[in-house]
């Protein structure tokens, strides 16, 4: 490995992070309502089971594609 592949893995290295958490961020604030999201507090029992039923569903899907990732 010349430096100059190196230099280059590196910076892709470090590309990919910031990528990343850019792109966390903004699925995070997209996924929040207007822009500021809601507490755990005032939120509803309806709005509480369908954050957890949302959850459930999430963890079922990494579930599934952990699964088809092993066939």
């Amino acid at each position: 490995m010349n430096l100059n592949q190196i230099i280059n893995m590196i910076i892709r290295m470090f590309l990919r992070r910031g990528i990343n958490w850019g792109i966390n961020k903004g699925v995070g604030m997209a996924s929040k309502r207007s822009g500021k999201g809601k507490s755990a507090g005032p939120m509803t029992a309806q709005e509480r089971k369908q954050a957890q039923t949302a959850r459930d569903a999430v963890k079922r899907a990494r579930k599934a594609a952990r699964i088809t990732r092993r066939m």
